[in-house]
């Protein structure tokens, strides 16, 4: 998806278009869903979240400025959306002491769903996730949507410097679990 492309279709939105939102939504909504998994690790919460992004687009997209890339902006939207998803379930589970569903069934599996399932069966992708949340933002942003490191300070409404701050400390986990996983798999070998 180029800016050039879905442009027109956000001009018609401001408009107040519904085919044109549709149109936004099928170009957009694989991305951004794919975002929110690996950024929230559960695909109900993503789906969740998916619903505000997009029922928050149509409000807040008159204040896009056009010169600005609309992926870059969108994702800043969704990792909002994120964070105060998070909020909103941490005051949950402190005031409710969050009861867990059973569901009797389980719901039908999306393909994106799928497909994330065996991208999270990754080792590296493992790792990412036991980041906390705010240095996993700035690695999925950084290293999946390949933002740049102004990009995400934008985006994520923080100075440059934090966004080094927490990319440096992420790389250093992981490279410590990585090492740690290492030695790991030798010891098992010279076990054996």
């Amino acid at each position: 998806m180029q800016d050039h492309e879905i442009h027109p279709w956000l001009a018609k939105m401001v408009q107040g278009d519904s085919q044109a939102f549709h149109h936004v939504y099928e170009l957009t909504k694989d991305e951004v869903y794919r975002l929110l998994v690996f950024l929230l690790k559960n695909p109900e919460d993503a789906g969740d979240v998916l619903s505000e992004v997009y029922m928050n687009l149509p409000r807040s997209l008159p204040g896009y400025r056009f010169e600005q890339p609309f992926r870059k902006w969108l994702n800043g939207i969704a990792v909002r959306q994120a964070s105060n998803w998070r909020r909103k379930l941490w005051r949950r589970m402190r005031l409710f002491d969050r009861v867990k569903l059973n569901a009797a069934e389980p719901p039908e599996r999306h393909a994106d769903e799928r497909i994330l399932e065996r991208e999270q069966g990754s080792e590296m992708l493992a790792l990412v996730n036991r980041l906390p949340y705010k240095l996993r933002e700035v690695v999925v942003l950084r290293h999946y949507r390949e933002c740049t490191l102004e990009e995400i300070a934008s985006i994520l409404g923080i100075p440059l410097g934090t966004v080094k701050s927490r990319h440096h400390s992420a790389l250093s986990k992981l490279r410590h679990w990585i090492g740690q996983d290492q030695m790991l798999k030798e010891a098992v070998l010279h076990a054996d």
